[in-house]
């Protein structure tokens, strides 16, 4: 015992001194391990400081208070919650009824000498240095002590008058406002002083305002509400405070007054799932990651883990050779002084330890300087505060190790070979015959076969991605272990080459225990960049085959559902001024009710219209019968019959996006000539007041379109659920059928304003459609949109430029990557290869060999291995990408057949999933790379060597 540790002492002092010699490839292997490292405990604070603590998660939502109480909408009716208040729902039985809705009151709910705070909460246009910002208006008296921790001011204070706000420093940056500043709510004629600067440490990147209960809302909405326009859509909650803490018990006693309650007691200590009612009924539960779940995420997490060791050991491991290369005599005067061959392999294996310990303690220790001082950076990234700067010592501990444990695996096969050379070979630096193992390349035979079989059973008989992943990657293992005997493969090509090159070749292949570490590293980063560059090449050419264009090339449409219309006609005259228009279209919709509601607004006042399906166009599958109202109409149906009916004209589905009920705009034929729709009839029709259908499931055997008009909403959705007709007026209009193969780009019916005023219809300013001249140039768009800003609306813009991949730059990074990798991992073999064959080039030097020589050697000497790398990299990197493909082609049209048969399908075909070869980034790894590796080798090798006398065999 003693012996060992004296010996291993005196390995480590000696790979110490080793290491600290040569500190150019002691920090290129520091720096490979240490990177990783860095990154992953960078990773590990950050998330566990931005984890919060229950305790800190109800600070940030409940400041000092017990509870917060809020009126879920069910009229007071009892309920029913899961113990964090997000799952919720009424006591009863309604199968067949819907749920109870209406205000309740919050005050029955409060337990008798608690003491409540009101927090309000709207929406208001607030009048900024650029223009209008739609911002969030919260009024709670953030003085109060029960808010402490749910607001933390940074600048003033908070407002204690009625004419003073305070505000978020995300809405001060928007806003190019400040502390002292005015600011005034649109619609609303009143000038508020800024008196204050605050955050939401759970929310940074929120617009809010904040004032006094009743300071800002109330007026607000009563004076929209008096120019008919939308209100705030104020809600109010209750902090609530009681002696106790408001408890589990309690939290019942206010659900059963149809209060909803979120307590800090009841989120400190939850009750058990017995004691919660919810949680009793059917399809309901506490609902936590499975078992089986968790076990795959950890089985993801060790092979990704894994193979980054992989990697890191055989870009590393060819560093380590060289360095037991170069000290070989000194291992050899080890032997010769009574040191035996654990004790050669100590040494080696030390210099793996000593860096591998060196870059767990470089990388751990940057990893918390780095975030420490980025912290106000990824707190703003992540848009919530850091609970604390929380350090998990074992953590960083096991991190660590895995530094350590890289490090000494990337040294076990040097010090193995180190350990086997003779004495007499080490001291006069022969190399002796080496014979190559017959057992790797047979346990590699058996791993690719068996995780070429564990693939395609994945990909052609079951639905798991896991399975198919877990067969590629044994299948890269096994290849990683048949390097050594495709290196030697390769070596019979070199008879068909030029002298230097197939020097090099023949090089690599004599001495396989350099270069295959080096060939198996280029050839695993290789793999993954060509699998996933091939995986997003094929899903790119499905999403692009499954585009669907919303306009014609190069047109545009902008929309606004708010205010009715207000700001409509301010941006269609900014679009027009700003973009190359040719053809401008002015669109309105249908309103019912009064002018401010927005399209789906169900507010007071608000009414909707629905576009009439005449009874024999309605698609079975989906009428609902009136005698039996709450029975799901596909039942009916046998499963053929419902593939048939799934593929009728009635029940076919559109991918076209629409931005109105039923597609119905009210517009001219001016919006025919932006959507490209030739058709002079349509016009004639259209100026003759009629109605231009696209869609012929709308049009009666008349020939005409009906639209109710709907002004009871409640009324008609009780109709609706006993599959009664909504009561309405109903207004007909005569129609022209368009062909139905006239693509209108989600326009189902165009309606003429004149038509629409003679039928007594009301429209309200709905947005516009634009053909251009050519295509708006980037900075004409960044224009437009920060003029639109400054409406404060919600404009909903779109410019159909057709489709665009966004894989290219991810194709062109992972191109990037495995070049990277490569030409580090051939580097490292060239070094070593340059120090085994230093005695031949002084050879070579000393017989009268060019310079040019040394340098074309050793840029030969790196492209040989880039390029057998790449080669068998792209090979082993398709098979994974198109397994994967075949099992996602399995699963959607399984989906689709799924969907057949309940009488669903969006289309006559079936799912495209194709398998696309990404050949600009093979060519790029087959040619660019390994040729770039030995131009730039080429490039930083010396002509001249030191010339001295060879060395005595």
């Amino acid at each position: 015992m003693n012996s060992s540790y004296h010996s291993w002492r005196a390995a480590i002092r000696i790979a110490r001194r080793d290491a600290w010699r040569y500190k150019g490839r002691s920090f290129l292997v520091l720096a490979m391990i240490a990177l990783p490292i860095l990154g992953v405990s960078a990773a590990d604070l950050t998330l566990r400081s931005a984890e919060l603590s229950t305790a800190q998660t109800m600070e940030r939502k409940l400041g000092t208070a017990d509870a917060r109480l809020d009126d879920p909408g069910m009229g007071g009716s009892p309920l029913m919650q899961s113990p964090n208040g997000d799952n919720y729902m009424p006591v009863g039985n309604f199968d067949n009824r819907p749920y109870p809705e209406g205000k309740g009151d919050v005050s029955k709910a409060l337990p008798a000498g608690a003491t409540s705070l009101p927090d309000t909460t709207g929406r208001a246009k607030l009048r900024t240095a650029h223009g209008l910002l739609n911002t969030e208006v919260r009024e709670i008296k953030a003085s109060d002590p029960m808010v402490k921790g749910m607001l933390t001011v940074t600048d003033g204070r908070f407002p204690k008058k009625d004419d003073e706000v305070a505000a978020t420093t995300h809405f001060l940056e928007n806003s190019d406002l400040k502390v002292g500043s005015k600011v005034t709510a649109r619609g609303l004629d009143r000038e508020y002083t800024i008196v204050g600067a605050y955050e939401l440490p759970d929310a940074l990147d929120t617009d809010q305002i904040n004032a006094l209960p009743g300071a800002l809302l109330t007026p607000l909405d009563k004076a929209l509400e008096k120019a008919g326009l939308p209100t705030s859509s104020a809600s109010t909650t209750y902090l609530v405070q009681v002696s106790g803490g408001f408890t589990w018990n309690m939290v019942k006693a206010a659900n059963a007054k149809g209060v909803k309650v979120e307590s800090r007691s009841v989120a400190l200590d939850p009750p058990a799932d017995s004691e919660v009612p919810l949680f009793q009924e059917d399809g309901w539960g506490n609902f936590e990651q499975s078992t089986a779940a968790k076990a795959a995420a950890l089985a993801a997490a060790g092979t990704v883990v894994g193979l980054a060791m992989l990697e890191i050991c055989l870009l590393a491991g060819p560093a380590f050779a060289v360095g037991a290369r170069r000290s070989r005599r000194q291992l050899g005067l080890v032997g010769a002084n009574g040191g035996d061959r654990r004790h050669i392999r100590a040494i080696v294996l030390s210099g793996g330890l000593v860096i591998g310990i060196a870059a767990a303690v470089v990388g751990t220790i940057l990893g918390l300087l780095l975030t420490f001082a980025l912290r106000p950076v990824l707190e703003n990234y992540m848009g919530a505060r850091f609970g604390s700067f929380d350090i998990r010592p074992l953590e960083l501990l096991g991190i660590g190790l895995l530094a350590v444990f890289t490090g000494v695996m990337a040294a076990l096969v040097p010090a193995i070979t180190s350990s086997r050379q003779s004495v007499l070979a080490s001291l006069t630096g022969r190399r002796g015959v080496r014979k190559s193992s017959r057992v790797l390349p047979v346990i590699g035979l058996v791993a690719v076969t068996l995780g070429a079989a564990i693939a395609l059973y994945g990909s052609t008989m079951t639905d798991q991605f896991i399975v198919v992943a877990g067969g590629s990657a044994l299948a890269e293992l096994g290849i990683v272990a048949l390097t050594p005997a495709l290196v030697g493969l390769f070596g019979r090509t070199g008879r068909i080459l030029p002298l230097s090159p197939r020097l090099a070749l023949r090089d690599a292949v004599r001495n396989r225990g350099r270069t295959a570490p080096a060939v198996a590293a280029v050839l695993a980063a290789v793999a993954g960049t060509v699998a996933v560059a091939t995986y997003a090449a094929s899903t790119d050419a499905q999403s692009k085959a499954d585009y669907e264009a919303r306009l014609p090339h190069g047109a545009v449409s902008v929309m606004i559902d708010e205010d009715g219309g207000r700001d409509v006609p301010s941006v269609r005259a900014s679009v027009q001024k700003m973009l190359p228009v040719d053809v401008r279209a002015d669109v309105d919709r249908v309103s019912v009710g009064k002018a401010g509601c927005s399209m789906y607004d169900g507010g007071e006042g608000c009414g909707r219209y629905e576009v009439i399906v005449p009874l024999a166009n309605q698609c079975p599958l989906w009428r609902t019968d009136p005698a039996h109202p709450n029975d799901d109409p596909w039942e009916k149906f046998s499963k053929a019959e419902r593939r048939q009916l799934a593929k009728d004209w009635r029940c076919l589905n559109s991918n076209e996006v629409s931005y109105t009920d039923s597609g119905l705009l009210v517009g001219d034929a001016k919006l025919m000539q932006v959507l490209g729709i030739d058709d002079p009839a349509a016009e004639k029709a259209l100026t003759a007041g009629q109605i231009v259908s696209f869609d012929k499931r709308h049009v009666d055997t008349k020939g005409k379109i009906g639209i109710r008009l709907i002004t009871d909403t409640k009324a008609a959705d009780e109709a609706q659920e006993k599959g009664k007709e909504a009561p309405g007026e109903v207004k007909s209009f005569a129609t022209y059928q368009a062909d139905d193969q006239q693509k209108s780009y989600g326009v189902s019916m165009i309606m003429s304003p004149a038509a629409a005023k003679a039928a007594g219809v009301q429209t309200v300013p709905f947005g516009a459609y634009y053909s251009t001249d050519k295509m708006p140039s980037s900075e004409q768009r960044q224009q437009l949109d920060a003029e639109l800003d400054k409406t404060g609306s919600e404009v909903n813009l779109h410019v159909e430029e057709g489709y665009t991949s966004e894989n290219s730059i991810i194709l062109l990074a992972l191109t990037v990557f495995a070049g990277l990798i490569t030409i580090g991992a051939a580097g490292i073999a060239t070094g070593l290869a340059q120090a085994d064959a230093e005695a031949d080039l002084k050879t070579l030097a000393a017989v009268g060999a060019p310079p040019r020589v040394r340098r074309t050697l050793s840029g030969f000497q790196c492209g040989v291995v880039a390029a057998m790398g790449v080669v068998l990299g792209s090979a082993a990197g398709v098979l994974p990408a198109i397994g994967l493909r075949l099992t996602e082609k399995r699963q959607e049209v399984k989906w689709y057949e799924e969907a057949l048969d309940q009488g669903y399908a969006g289309s006559d075909s079936l799912p495209y999933v194709p398998i696309l070869v990404p050949w600009a980034t093979l060519a790029a790894l087959l040619i660019a790379v390994p040729v770039g590796a030995a131009l730039l080798a080429a490039l930083v090798t010396r002509s001249r060597g030191a010339l001295s006398r060879r060395e005595a065999t």
